[in-house]
């Protein structure tokens, strides 16, 4: 294991990027996404998913689950930050908690096709449980639930067989067992 020092050094320096999903529990009241959201812009961090909901209305709070990428370092930034914000109440790395979470996303495809191709699709759903929620004689609306990396793959395979337009959800993400946020 004879490397020249400067190889060893890159090796250190070079952060491979993580995706980490955060739930943040905050005050739902005007603003505050566009404050979560500025602060994610205004320091040149990506968000790759964002979701948003009021999740208990008699204390007004709301959950913004955002799935993001960077370095182990910038995670850590991004987490602080959100930390000192003031409207919000709690951020959990759902990638981090000691109990493993849950995360779904939805998607509704929408898929051109007569034919062969439409009988590959309707197989293709049925493999990974997409159900149809509009048809007509030359297209077909699928709703799929699942993690992103099989609804990702639904959307690659349905590509070929006339793949018209995709909307997607964002991540919504909750952690197991008994405890809350």
């Amino acid at each position: 294991m004879n490397q020249p020092a400067s190889a060893y050094f890159m090796e250190e320096r070079h952060d491979p990027n993580e995706t980490h999903t955060l739930s943040v529990l905050v005050q739902n009241e005007p603003g505050v996404l566009a404050r979560v959201i500025g602060l994610f812009s205004g320091r040149g961090y990506n968000i790759d998913s964002l979701t948003v909901s009021e999740t208990e209305s008699q204390k007004h709070l709301s959950r913004i689950t955002i799935v993001t990428t960077g370095t182990p370092m910038v995670i850590q930034q991004i987490k602080h930050q959100l930390d000192r914000m003031v409207p919000i109440y709690k951020v959990v790395d759902m990638t981090l908690t000691g109990t493993r979470s849950i995360e779904r996303e939805l998607a509704m495809v929408k898929v051109r096709g007569i034919g062969e191709p439409r009988i590959e699709a309707m197989r293709l759903a049925d493999a990974f449980r997409a159900r149809v929620i509009d048809a007509s004689t030359e297209s077909l609306v699928f709703e799929i639930t699942g993690n992103t990396a099989k609804i990702s793959q639904f959307v690659d395979l349905m590509r070929p067989l006339g793949l018209v337009e995709v909307s997607r959800t964002g991540v919504a993400a909750i952690g197991r067992g008994p405890d809350g946020m």
